[in-house]
């Protein structure tokens, strides 16, 4: 496999060909905030807009899970405009996400905890105005439970299960602040074409999908 030499927070690493920036640094111990993509998915959508990261010779931030690696390139994970762009998106998530730690059986394993810890950002920031849905959560499933309210649409339950699995009971629906995960038809879970594998629920990053 050809690999290249690039630069990432000043240590010099190697990777693929064709990798993107965000798995060059995973791969390597170096932590960038991330929600939406998957190693398995090979056009990512950037959707999160968490994994801004300074590239020399660019006049801004890209985001690392769309940026493909190059020999000599040098990238910085820590300056301050990515940063910036980065506590902002937390920020908007947190401000519309129902943040109930101390009840929710993710937390410790929830990747919203460990971005806010990294970007140092408060969990019940008041930055922008608390706007919550109040959607109902769907317990039809025999094997687990939705809860929306705490859903940071990133898609990754619905890449598991159409771009792996190939079922495809799962899609997003809607737009703006109303755009939320269902199924086809918008019927519960429970009454869908999922088959209760539980990938979904392993695959989310957060409180939204919980075994029972």
């Amino acid at each position: 496999m050809k690999t290249v030499s690039l630069t990432i927070d000043g240590k010099e690493i190697k990777a693929p060909v064709g990798e993107k920036v965000l798995w060059a640094a995973l791969d390597n111990d170096i932590y960038i905030p991330h929600l939406c993509a998957r190693h398995d998915n090979s056009a990512p959508d950037a959707s999160c807009r968490l994994c801004w990261v300074e590239i020399e010779g660019k006049s801004r931030p890209v985001t690392a899970c769309t940026e493909t690696v190059e020999a000599g390139m040098v990238v910085n994970t820590k300056g301050q405009a990515a940063l910036r762009l980065a506590r902002t998106a937390i920020e908007l998530l947190l401000a519309s996400n129902e943040v109930d730690c101390a009840s929710c059986a993710k937390s410790g394993a929830c990747e919203l905890q460990k971005i806010a810890a990294h970007l140092k950002v408060k969990l019940k920031t008041r930055r922008f105005k608390k706007i919550l849905r109040h959607l109902p959560v769907d317990s039809s499933s025999p094997l687990f439970t939705y809860d929306p309210n705490k859903c940071v649409l990133c898609g990754q339950c619905i890449q598991v299960c159409r771009q792996r699995l190939g079922i495809g009971a799962l899609g997003f629906a809607h737009r703006g602040f109303n755009r939320r995960m269902t199924t086809f038809g918008d019927q519960p879970i429970g009454q869908s074409e999922c088959q209760n594998c539980g990938d979904c629920v392993a695959a989310c990053p957060t409180g939204a999908l919980c075994f029972k």
